[in-house]
């Protein structure tokens, strides 16, 4: 077991979530905010705890999530989760979508800022959509900004995140996962190596 500090869970997540980059000690700084010898702190131990996988380009050290490793699976679903329950009030609206097998996330500017937002995007994993279609249908009459959804199956996100689809990596490098965290990581696992 390992206690991780709020910027090892901020390097871990983004890792995981925009697998398609790669990064080292000097770019991970800018996206969390942290010195360069604090990234590389962070990052050797993450790396010396099995958590991390890394890979030698050049002169440059760069990084993976482990998601070989069960331990680390379960971490970063547990990071997910943890991130959903920072956005309560969506997982409240949303909880009658949260059915066993689905995965939901909501990404855009609902998530950033409310207020300036002028809609609300949903991305739903899901097998069947006409139980789904209705509660959509009826929330759409509640919520006062406009409800945009994506619906698709497990294997349409496997395949659009293997091509490297821009716009479905974008979703996945900035979303929420507000349900269905363990199934959504064993999806994102089978695309992320070097």
């Amino acid at each position: 077991m390992i206690s991780l500090t709020q910027k090892e869970r901020d390097i871990l997540l983004r890792l995981f979530k925009d697998f398609s980059s790669f990064y080292n000690a000097n770019n991970i700084t800018k996206v969390v905010q942290i010195s360069h010898v604090g990234a590389q702190k962070i990052l050797k131990k993450l790396r010396r705890a099995n958590i991390l996988i890394s890979k030698t380009i050049g002169k440059g050290i760069f990084y993976k999530v482990n998601l070989e490793n069960d331990y680390v699976r379960q971490l970063i679903t547990f990071l997910l989760a943890h991130e959903a329950n920072n956005h309560i009030r969506w997982k409240e609206e949303f909880k009658e979508l949260f059915v066993q097998g689905r995965i939901i996330l909501i990404y855009g500017s609902a998530i950033r800022n409310y207020s300036q937002a002028k809609d609300i995007d949903l991305m739903l994993v899901l097998k069947e959509t006409e139980r789904v279609d209705a509660f959509l249908k009826k929330k759409q009459t509640i919520l006062p900004k406009k409800l945009h959804t994506i619906k698709l199956r497990k294997k349409d996100l496997l395949n659009n995140v293997k091509n490297r689809n821009e716009s479905m990596i974008e979703i996945v490098k900035n979303a929420v996962v507000l349900f269905g965290q363990e199934q959504y990581v064993q999806i994102i696992k089978n695309v992320t190596s070097f």
